[in-house]
């Protein structure tokens, strides 16, 4: 939403204009941290408002597939989405991101919030979906398990990339490993 000074985004090695319907244009959807669902709607009203600029022509296949990847959804679609626990409101924030075919999914802090359980079953999901050929632009706080389901990565720090590389290289790097794994 803020105007780039300087330098400019590319998606699939074209321009992308600063403009937030180009990005959802162009396939990339962001699930934002902290859920952001419309709780005085229900489950399916949610739903649907993922797909309404971009996926409307497949709504109803969309719609089937995010109640594939989240059968819990299914079965509250006519529930307010304010009145569900924190992990089902991420899973709508994600079936909602979904309803939008995403060509890049950007998803920030999944795991904010969610118990270890749901924690483990949210990346187990993450790595569903990149199998099955989503590209997911993860940005998480838990570096372990984040790098033990990626290909790349990059640590920030202050804003400044201070590492990059494959999620390998990165999770054997001494430095790391020190500052943010306490190993």
């Amino acid at each position: 939403l803020v105007r780039p000074w300087a330098g400019e985004v590319r998606f699939k090695g074209a321009p992308l204009p600063a403009d937030p319907r180009a990005a959802i244009d162009a396939g990339l959807i962001q699930v934002p941290e902290g859920r952001h669902i419309f709780p005085n709607l229900t489950v399916r009203e949610n739903l649907l408002l993922g797909g309404y600029r971009r996926g409307a022509a497949n709504r109803d296949q969309n719609l089937a597939r995010a109640l594939e990847v989240f059968p819990r959804l299914g079965e509250r679609l006519g529930q307010k989405a304010g009145t569900m626990s924190g992990g089902e409101q991420q899973m709508l924030a994600i079936g909602r991101g979904l309803m939008a075919e995403p060509e890049l999914l950007i998803l920030d802090e999944p795991s904010l919030g969610l118990s270890p359980l749901l924690v483990e079953e949210m990346f187990a999901l993450i790595r569903r979906l990149n199998g099955e050929g989503l590209t997911i632009l993860l940005v998480e706080q838990n570096v372990h398990l984040t790098l033990e389901i990626a290909d790349r990565g990059f640590v920030m720090e202050n804003g400044a990339v201070t590492l990059e590389g494959t999620a390998e290289r990165i999770l054997s790097d001494p430095e790391l490993q020190k500052s943010y794994l306490g190993v």
